[in-house]
């Protein structure tokens, strides 16, 4: 199974430098709409099964022309909402950088519990959770390998890249997730496998129409079958 982690498109809070976290109503600004409409051209011709999404309405926004292009209805789930940051929802990042949690945040994120909110290695484990189970229900569902896409936040984005790439939490803040980024994670039985990281281009298409099973040598000529799972040794050679 291979998910989409898409991001929201740009945000009246991205642009106001301030932690929307959970708050009501925060909206995507004119970039973030066109952000969205691009996505049909940027996604649109890829066979997407489903599309998962945070129940913010920023998310909301983001995957509803994709959504109707693909005449799919996007499922909510709490799991892969955005981190309830307590307190510091709402605040100034200029002011938040003044924090000593801050520094937290920054060095040892797994350590990192906002004030009333919740702690980061929460937030991995859910979402992380989230986004396994819905490859089973998928992996149940249909046949080989299934595309969705999972619409939801930056840190949380960064959280479950950490996981898949086998990195402790507290390197996740060396990933990226720009607004309306995607990364892509394609799930075995064996390990995950990391095929974008905030790709911001205009088609995602690469390494997502190859049989990931399925080795060929460098005249075209198929090669014996690799197992579901396992990594080509010397690399891939598509």
């Amino acid at each position: 199974m291979t998910v989409l982690l898409l991001r929201h498109g740009r945000s009246t809070s991205n642009t106001a430098h301030t932690l929307a976290g959970r708050s009501e109503g925060v909206d995507l600004d004119d970039r973030g709409r066109e952000q969205a409409e691009a996505l049909v051209d940027r996604i649109g011709s890829l066979p997407i099964r489903a599309i998962v999404r945070s129940p913010l309405l920023r998310c909301e926004r983001t995957v509803e022309p994709l959504a109707a292009a693909l005449g799919l209805e996007p499922v909510v789930d709490e799991r892969i909402s955005e981190v309830d940051y307590g307190t510091w929802t709402g605040r100034k990042i200029g002011e938040l950088v003044k924090e000593p949690l801050w520094a937290v945040v920054q060095q040892q994120p797994s350590a990192a519990v906002f004030p009333e909110g919740e702690g980061l290695a929460g937030v991995q484990a859910r979402a992380v959770a989230a986004v396994r189970e819905h490859d089973r229900i998928l992996a149940d569902r249909h046949d080989g390998d299934v595309l969705w896409i999972a619409c939801t936040h930056g840190d949380v984005i960064k959280a479950v890249l950490a996981d898949a790439l086998g990195t402790h939490l507290d390197s996740f803040q060396r990933i990226n997730a720009d607004p309306a980024s995607v990364s892509v994670i394609r799930y075995t039985t064996l390990r995950p496998f990391v095929i974008h990281v905030n790709h911001t281009g205009s088609a995602l298409n690469s390494a997502l129409s190859a049989t990931p099973t399925e080795a060929t040598s460098q005249d075209g000529s198929s090669d014996s079958q690799v197992p579901t799972g396992e990594a080509v040794v010397g690399g891939s050679t598509e």
